[in-house]
């Protein structure tokens, strides 16, 4: 029976690169989900006059392929330029890790869009976004697909744990069904308010409990 790893993949699973969360990262990204099997957090460090990444590094959840492809990536867009590192896609990954299985095709497709995502929080963070689209219901909803239910690994969207959203005059307010002394509570509201704060025409996100 053939293994199905290339050596380049089981080097960069057993030894990864930039492994780690960044404190006080300058743009993050979060793709997948572990109740899903394969989850990827992508965090940049980036030069403001230059617009270089300085230093970047990842949170893996998830298999070999997950891991290699992540590690792999993050070496790719090091010393690149934001726009540059846009340009990396999953097939240039697969290619550098020496071809993945068919089946864990998806893995470096997870790890690329994690690091658009984190560059994406970047730019809008500093004003970056040239398209500014004003912001919805529906931008909002697909944010929060972004934020993690710690007691069901999923996200809170899918979980049905928000009851209500509402988006007004730059003021973004989330209703979410557990209480205010929920042992998760205070971890859920930080994340919600990192992954819409960001957005160009939001003054003030509130997040509120059932009671």
């Amino acid at each position: 029976m053939t293994f199905p790893y290339t050596k380049e993949v089981l080097e960069h699973f057993r030894n990864p690169q930039n492994v780690g969360k960044m404190e006080d990262p300058d743009g993050k990204g979060l793709e997948g989900s572990p109740a899903c099997g394969d989850m990827v957090a992508v965090y940049l460090k980036v030069d403001p006059d230059t617009l270089v990444i300085e230093d970047i590094s990842f949170e893996s959840y998830g298999c070999a392929s997950n891991i290699a492809t992540a590690s792999m990536i993050t070496e790719m867009a090091k010393g690149k330029t934001l726009e540059e590192a846009k340009t990396i896609t999953w097939k240039e990954a697969a290619h550098a890790l020496g071809g993945l299985p068919p089946v864990k095709a998806h893995c470096s497709v997870l790890a690329v869009e994690g690091l658009r995502s984190a560059i994406r929080d970047y730019e809008e963070k500093h004003g970056m976004v040239v398209e500014k689209e004003a912001t919805t219901v529906e931008i909002v909803s697909k944010r929060l697909k972004h934020v993690m239910n710690p007691m069901a690994g999923l996200d809170i969207i899918r979980t049905e744990l928000v009851l209500k959203v509402m988006v007004e005059e730059g003021t973004v307010r989330i209703v979410l069904d557990i209480p205010s002394t929920h042992q998760f509570a205070a971890a859920i509201k930080e994340d919600i308010v990192d992954k819409l704060e960001s957005l160009w025409d939001v003054e003030s996100v509130t997040v509120d409990y059932i009671s």
